[in-house]
């Protein structure tokens, strides 16, 4: 199964892709989208959405994993990763790709098997899965191959795959 994970945000997006058979992660490749502040809000958009779209078509992934969104304290930031995301999902239902999401526990259990890791666990972990030399940089990056990585744990029944659509 070949899995695009994507942490969304509207400054750094974070993607990565791995292959997942037979219990073992192969990263295919991974980066960040980056957009400028100071930008018009709908360029940013409109860049998240052509290089999310451009991610598709060179990797044809079987699958998107993406981190629910969750507000925290500011709520214009969260309105700003929503409408983000809007886009990212946009991009995955007009190439046809079924979307799965997970919120950060979810996807620290999958990874660290503790759903309160603290991030630098779950990128070490992230890291020793995928037998990469280091933490992909920007943290976004290390962040949507976890999430991808925690597809892999949910997705491999049709039970586990049910959960993950919330049935």
């Amino acid at each position: 199964m070949r899995i695009l994970g994507i942490d969304p945000g509207y400054a750094i997006i974070g993607w990565g892709v791995l292959n997942y058979e037979r219990g073992r992660y192969t990263p295919l490749d991974f980066g960040a989208i980056t957009t400028q502040a100071g930008t018009p809000f709908g360029e940013r958009l409109q860049q998240i959405y052509n290089d999310i779209t451009l991610q598709l078509d060179r990797h044809h992934p079987d699958v998107m994993a993406i981190e629910k969104l969750y507000f925290q304290n500011n709520q214009k930031t969260a309105i700003e990763v929503a409408e983000a995301r809007g886009v990212i999902l946009l991009a995955a239902q007009q190439a046809g790709i079924p979307v799965f999401e997970y919120t950060p526990l979810q996807v620290k259990s999958a990874v660290t098997g503790y759903g309160q890791a603290q991030k630098p666990q779950v990128m070490e972990m992230t890291r020793r899965l995928l037998r990469l030399q280091q933490v992909p940089k920007p943290d976004d990056t290390a962040d949507a191959l976890a999430i991808a990585i925690c597809h892999a744990q949910m997705g491999g029944t049709a039970l586990k795959l049910r959960i993950a659509k919330g049935c």
